[in-house]
Formats: structure tokens, C-alpha cells, sequence
């Protein structure tokens, strides 16, 4: 059988380029992350050897080994002790991760990414308009009321993760489960913005008042409304991430 890039580590090691400034940990997962996400190595795959990435990439074999360190860490990789690292199985955990990594990162797929969330969440929002319940509206009603409540206690994570559960109840409302299931997968994306900004002056406020709108929308069953509103959330959450650039 012909074998595959995907399926020989060694060729994984002809594909990479040398990292071209000074090698640093955080460069080396840049490289070997892009590579993961593009699909050219599948799950399960064992990667090239660290002397064999070390040369590929022309870096310091301890700039590897930190580099797989750091994707054990996060789950986007396996090390086993004698064996080698290998990439972990389960690809509908990778997404998130990845986006992760691509924000603290500065990588330009992360804004790419950005963008085609604002056009997802307006779907999702419209959607939510179209076909909310009344007990769907309560509960969103009881989300915003925990974002409030975060927000005024002056609690990071609490208020990061009332955010994210805001979002994912409108894109469950949807009724829409590949949307749904895409959303959820950037929710890692979700957590680091509000990570990043929410020490900023005016996130709290801001965010509260633009959630109030989505909702409004969605209570009066205005598709249309709840698209713009959403929009507006989305151009002004991407604003304030900016200003942490």
C-alpha cells in the first residue's frame, strides 16, 4: 500500500520549512500547529522524531521538546514515553483548542475565524427570533440576570462563562444542530476573547447592553432585529479584543 504524508512521520519532515527568526517554543507550536490544522497529519499519527522535527525546522531540539510539551498539555497531542508523540484522537476537541492556541498566538486564521463567527452568531440569533418558546425566552431572561449578577460582582470567569452559556442558549434556540455544534466548537474562542477584554473599560457595560438587545429582539420575534443586534454585538466585541492587540 502507497503510503500517505498523513500516514509517514518522515514526510511530515519534508513538508516543514526552517522557522526563519529566532527559534522560539512558542514559534515551533505556531509551525507544527498549522500543519495539525490544515489536515496534514490525520488523528492518531505519530510525528517525526524530536532530532527529525528539530532539523526540519533548523531550531534547538529543546525549542521542540518545549513546543510538544505545551500541545500535550492542551490535549492536541500525545507524548508516550518510549514511543514518541502522536496526535490525540477525538478531532471535534481539536477546533477548539486550536483556536485557542491561534489567539494568544496573533494567528491571521484567527481573525478569519472572527469574522465568519459574527455571520454565524446573526444566523443563530435570527433563527433563535424565528422559533423561541416562552420558556425559551426565560431562560435567556435568567442568563442575562447571571451576566448581570457576574458582572457586578466583579468576577472574571464568572462573567466568562455566563457570556458563553448567553450564546450557546440562543444557538440552541435556533434549532439548528450543525450550527449549533459549529458554535459550540469555538466556545474556547469565546473564553479568550472575554479573557482579554474584560479588564478594559466599558466590556461589562457594553456587553450587558448589547446582550439586552439580542434578547429584546428575540422576545419580540423580530428576526431582522435580532440579526442586527447581534451584528452590533459582534463588530463591538471585535473592537474591544483589538484594543488588546
Amino acid at each position: 500500500m502507497t503510503s500517505t504524508p498523513q500516514d509517514d512521520p518522515a514526510d511530515l519532515s519534508r513538508l516543514l520549512r526552517p522557522v526563519v527568526r529566532e527559534s522560539t517554543v512558542t514559534e515551533v507550536a505556531k509551525r507544527l500547529l498549522d500543519h495539525l490544522a490544515a489536515g496534514n497529519i490525520k488523528p492518531g499519527t505519530r510525528l517525526p522524531a524530536e532530532r527529525n522535527l528539530a532539523e526540519a525546522l533548523n531550531v534547538a531540539r529543546s525549542s521542540v521538546r518545549g513546543a510538544l510539551s505545551a500541545l500535550d498539555v492542551l490535549g492536541i497531542i500525545e507524548i508516550r514515553p518510549g514511543s514518541g508523540s502522536y496526535v490525540r484522537e477525538g478531532t471535534s476537541d481539536f477546533l477548539p483548542q486550536a483556536i485557542n492556541w491561534g489567539l494568544m498566538l496573533g494567528q491571521r486564521r484567527t481573525q478569519d475565524l472572527v469574522e465568519v463567527r459574527r455571520y454565524m452568531e446573526g444566523v443563530s440569533a435570527r433563527l433563535a427570533a424565528e422559533r423561541a418558546r416562552p420558556e425559551d425566552i426565560e431562560r435567556l431572561d435568567e442568563l442575562h440576570a447571571a451576566l448581570r449578577r457576574a458582572g457586578a460582582d466583579g468576577g472574571t470567569e464568572a462573567f466568562v462563562e455566563a457570556d458563553i452559556a448567553f450564546h450557546l442558549e440562543i444557538a440552541h434556540i435556533a434549532g439548528n444542530s450543525v450550527l449549533s455544534d459549529i458554535l459550540h466548537s469555538i466556545r474556547a474562542l469565546l473564553q479568550v476573547w472575554m479573557e482579554r477584554v474584560n479588564d478594559l473599560e466599558g466590556t461589562i457595560s457594553g456587553t450587558l447592553c448589547e446582550h439586552g438587545a439580542v434578547v429584546d429582539a428575540i422576545r419580540s420575534h423580530d428576526p431582522d432585529g435580532a440579526d442586527r443586534a447581534m451584528a452590533d454585538h459582534m463588530h463591538k466585541a471585535n473592537e474591544r479584543l483589538q484594543r488588546t492587540v
